[in-house]
């Protein structure tokens, strides 16, 4: 069951009084059906913790913790529960451009408020009973992120290919009037959700501002693998100029009327467009940044920052660094920077064309394993090769086609070190500092 006790921590209230085995009924007379129910029934100094051992007898244990403090309690899973598959058909869908063959949790496609708390995940709100919406304004379970993409009722359903999907904007302004804070993505399509169409959108979400915090626009991102799907197509130049601009005008209107822009580009836009990328102002407090928004202008900010400190030092090991065709001017630009204080540093970059996904898919993140090996052999590596952590599976040592780590080094004869999207830590890879990894190395 869901709320089977796996383990409890030495530290717990509970520890001498719950078992492995035991299954978490109710806090305070609240039945616990998922993680969000036991993270905030949970919060009070003074609790009355209801449990049921493996022959079904229940008690009731009464416990004393400081308020806010955890009752240090495991689970069978994170969710306390299965983690809710999205039941929309959108157009634009990743996983369904996914090619065959992949590991099967690749083509999962979630779509759960809980993860969206939790972890940052983004919903749709499609799936939503009126059970979990008045859940989330009661609880007040905030901030969330929401994929909107359109606000007009038809082509928001067409977008999602889902009649449930028109509601969305009528959601949205409940969660907003309930107080819930809620950072919005547009998934831009060209011919479908760009011009008017986007205006409308961003016009109706910035009169929920500020409980509607933030809006990234990023471009549909299309690989080769898209049959018997819509026919979309890619941003183009022009389109994608025309609709930086588009964004920028309306934010500059917002920037006036709330001192926030509400709205931004994504990286990725600006890049398609042929544009700079913005300086550090612009994004305000970063509030986009898991959806490609500042992050080469943070990284920089941060890299120049890191160059300033004295107490580093340059090991003068030669080294390469592998990135996405789009991210690979600015690192060049950010070794060069590094050169005019460390005349000894010895390092390479190296752009990975994507020939898994597609040319049309340029972003680190989703570059391979077996792309990187094929490109690189044979090339002056040094000994050491720094990768974006982001190219690697959450917490793992894993490539998005099940290439591992050690399949890369043992290929190139390098020794690899996936680094975070931090330009510190990126200063100090280059340099030769150590650094810690978020997951174990075989």
């Amino acid at each position: 069951m869901a709320s089977v006790i796996t383990k409890i921590d030495k530290s717990s209230p509970l520890h001498h009084r719950a078992h492995p085995g035991d299954r978490l009924v109710s806090i305070n007379g609240k039945e616990i059906e998922d993680v969000l129910d036991y993270k905030y029934f949970c919060y009070d100094t003074r609790l009355t913790v209801e449990l049921e051992d493996e022959n079904g007898h229940r008690r009731l244990v009464k416990i004393k913790k400081p308020e806010g403090g955890e009752l240090g309690l495991e689970f069978e899973s994170y969710l306390m529960d299965s983690a809710r598959a999205c039941r929309n058909h959108c157009l634009f869908c990743f996983v369904d451009q996914l090619p065959r063959g992949m590991r099967k949790t690749l083509y999962f496609k979630d779509d759960d408020a809980r993860l969206s708390f939790l972890t940052g995940n983004y919903i749709t709100l499609t799936n939503l009973s009126e059970r979990e919406i008045e859940r989330i304004i009661d609880l007040h379970i905030s901030p969330i992120n929401v994929s909107v993409h359109a606000t007009d009722p038809a082509l928001r359903a067409k977008l999602l290919g889902s009649e449930t999907a028109a509601a969305g904007y009528a959601l949205v302004k409940r969660l907003a009037e309930g107080g819930i804070t809620m950072n919005c993505q547009i998934v831009c399509c060209p011919g479908y959700n760009d011009g008017e169409a986007l205006q409308k959108t961003m016009e109706d979400l910035a009169a929920l501002y500020p409980e509607v915090n933030s809006v990234s626009i990023v471009p549909v991102g299309l690989t080769e693998h898209r049959e018997h799907l819509a026919k979309l197509k890619p941003f183009d130049r022009a389109g994608a100029l025309e609709t930086v601009r588009r964004i920028d005008a309306f934010g500059e209107v917002c920037l006036e009327k709330c001192a926030s822009r509400i709205f931004f580009p994504s990286d990725e836009l600006f890049l398609k467009a042929g544009l700079p990328i913005p300086d550090d102002e612009y994004y305000e407090d970063y509030a986009q940044l898991e959806n490609g928004v500042g992050l080469i202008r943070l990284q920089e900010v941060e890299f120049l920052a890191s160059l300033g400190y004295d107490e580093l030092s340059c090991d003068g090991v030669p080294f390469s660094i592998a990135t996405g065709v789009s991210a690979a001017p600015f690192l060049e630009k950010l070794l060069v920077t590094a050169r005019e204080k460390y005349d000894t540093i010895d390092g390479r970059v190296y752009p990975i064309v994507n020939d898994f996904f597609g040319h049309t898919i340029d972003v680190a993140g989703l570059i391979t394993g077996r792309d990187l090996i094929a490109q690189l052999r044979g090339k002056v590596l040094g000994s050491r090769l720094l990768i974006p952590q982001t190219m690697l599976r959450d917490g793992e040592g894993v490539f998005l086609d099940d290439v591992t780590l050690e399949d890369v080094e043992r290929e190139l004869n390098v020794t690899v070190l996936p680094v975070e999207v931090d330009g510190g830590d990126l200063l100090r890879a280059m340099l030769g500092e150590a650094l810690q990894y978020p997951f174990h190395r075989a």
